[in-house]
């Protein structure tokens, strides 16, 4: 279904596919929804302005990314899993809002997480419908994970950052972020480059989908 985005992993869930793409994302091929989760806009921003002198290229990086996906899978909705925004508003907010008003044949949709506090008048003005939560089919998409998930149910969130520690020779040893999937949810990578990871307990059953060599790579349990 999708071949011209490179080094992709599809999960089936409830019956559903799910295309795994190595820029971090989610692609839910039956409704055509591209999922997004923790962007982060503005963080290097916010960072540059306590004296921290982090790269600006980051932040046209997620940018480039993100608009290079809306191309190349054409989603009929765009819905980012909460922590879109870093912080207060400033500029790369606006650049936000070119995206949003150039794909006009997307819908853009947040599930409101703990990073977002902007008024309803700048998600208004950006053309984002915003949610506490969101329901497709049996999926239950969420910021955080769900304390309890209702019979039937599968939740689909963000905000853990999800890693995974791989262990070489000796002593090496390298975290990668990953695409985790449990029996009763799923917790997806933060899209934003400038986050880090949170090792996450796997469970024999559980699926695992490490990132590395913009390859999407399933993980042995064995």
């Amino acid at each position: 279904m999708i071949v011209e985005v490179a080094g992709y992993q599809q999960v089936r869930i409830r019956e559903i596919n799910l295309t795994l793409l190595p820029q971090k994302a989610v692609f839910f091929d039956k409704y055509a929804i591209l999922l997004i989760a923790d962007l982060h806009m503005g963080k290097v921003n916010h960072f540059r302005r306590s004296g921290i002198p982090v790269p600006t290229a980051i932040n046209t990086q997620n940018l480039e990314i993100l608009i290079d996906l809306i191309q190349k899978l054409k989603p009929k909705r765009v819905v980012f899993l909460g922590d879109l925004f870093h912080s207060h508003y400033n500029d790369e907010w606006e650049a936000l809002g070119q995206v949003v008003r150039h794909f006009k044949s997307s819908k853009f949709e947040l599930v409101r997480g703990n990073h977002d506090i902007m008024s309803a008048l700048q998600y208004e003005r950006c053309q984002l419908v915003v949610h506490e939560h969101l329901e497709v089919g049996s999926f239950l998409l969420t910021h955080e994970p769900m304390s309890e998930i209702p019979p039937g149910k599968y939740n689909i969130c963000g905000h853990i950052h999800p890693g995974v520690r791989l262990r070489g020779m000796g002593r090496q040893s390298l975290t990668l972020p990953c695409f985790y999937f449990g029996q009763h949810e799923a917790i997806l990578p933060a899209f934003g480059s400038f986050t880090g990871y949170v090792r996450i307990p796997v469970k024999k059953k559980d699926k695992v989908f490490i990132i590395a060599d913009q390859k999407v790579i399933e993980m042995d349990q064995a």
